[in-house]
């Protein structure tokens, strides 16, 4: 019986990768309008990017701990070996739930083969090393050979990204509001990165048309065999900025592979529309 593979909505993977990788899927969830949707079940990004630029506020909220008991449970009645692969504790408190529940399976069942990784990667560099995993699972690979892989993926991918609207980040207490307000009135683009799985700030552009080649800059200063491994990018809302970098990222480096998605609600929520994330190795593609 091969290991499955458990990952949560902020990988921001559409249902295509679930179906084709048979990945199971634990939902965040996302407020809006007073109401509560399933991350990826029942709010499409593209809600939320509408409803943000309408001015409505968003909120989310972790996995629930029911949630992976209910998941943990199934999987070791069936006795298959699942490995849950998790958005980073460093933003989410999904992985210290998905941990507690872990262990309070394992009181009674200390055979139960559940695994829970904390990949410390987020939206699209996070599903970038779930694929991988998943990749490794579907070839029939042990519990311990996926979970190293996905580790080193993770650990080695960078996260380069900028936001449109420094007001999301104010909103979600990444920026001061004297900086949300500065950086709008001066149109400076912030370029952010991940660095132990938290949201660091990296540079302030002047002027969007900057902030894409600046971005290629990055990444040929931090990738490494850029033309053969599978890159991503993710936007909200900004499929035009998305394509475009792809074809900066094609020129330059001659790349085979880029995987463009939105970013997805739970992400989108935080970053705001206009948000453009490229992933990519920092290290060889195993």
């Amino acid at each position: 019986m091969n290991v499955k593979i458990l990952a949560d909505s902020a990988s921001d993977l559409t249902d295509t990768y679930y179906e084709q990788y048979d990945i199971d899927r634990a939902s965040l969830t996302v407020h809006l309008h007073g109401k509560d949707y399933k991350d990826g079940v029942d709010i499409t990004p593209k809600t939320v990017y509408d409803a943000m630029k309408e001015g409505a506020d968003t909120k989310t909220s972790q996995v629930s701990p029911q949630t992976f008991q209910t998941i943990f449970t199934s999987y070791m009645e069936k006795e298959q070996p699942l490995v849950y692969l998790a958005f980073s504790s460093a933003l989410s408190g999904t992985y210290q739930t998905a941990k507690m529940v872990e262990q309070k399976i394992k009181e009674e069942h200390p055979e139960a083969p559940i695994h829970v990784i904390d990949l410390k990667c987020a939206s699209l560099g996070y599903g970038l090393a779930v694929l991988r995993a998943a990749k490794l699972a579907q070839e029939g690979a042990t519990s311990e050979e996926i979970m190293e892989m996905a580790v080193y993926h993770a650990e080695h991918m960078e996260h380069i990204f900028t936001v449109d609207d420094l007001e999301y980040l104010y909103r979600g207490g990444r920026v001061s509001k004297t900086a949300a307000f500065v950086g709008s009135l001066l149109k400076i683009k912030p370029i952010l990165h991940v660095e132990d799985g938290t949201l660091i700030p990296l540079e302030k552009i002047r002027g969007s048309k900057k902030v894409l080649s600046r971005m290629l800059e990055i990444m040929e200063d931090r990738g490494i065999d850029l033309e053969n491994q599978v890159i991503g990018i993710n936007h909200g809302d900004d499929l035009e900025r998305a394509e475009q970098l792809a074809a900066m990222i094609k020129e330059k480096f001659g790349t085979k592979e880029i995987v463009i998605e939105m970013i997805g609600s739970v992400i989108g929520a935080h970053t705001g529309p206009g948000t453009i994330g490229l992933y990519f190795l920092n290290k060889p593609y195993k």
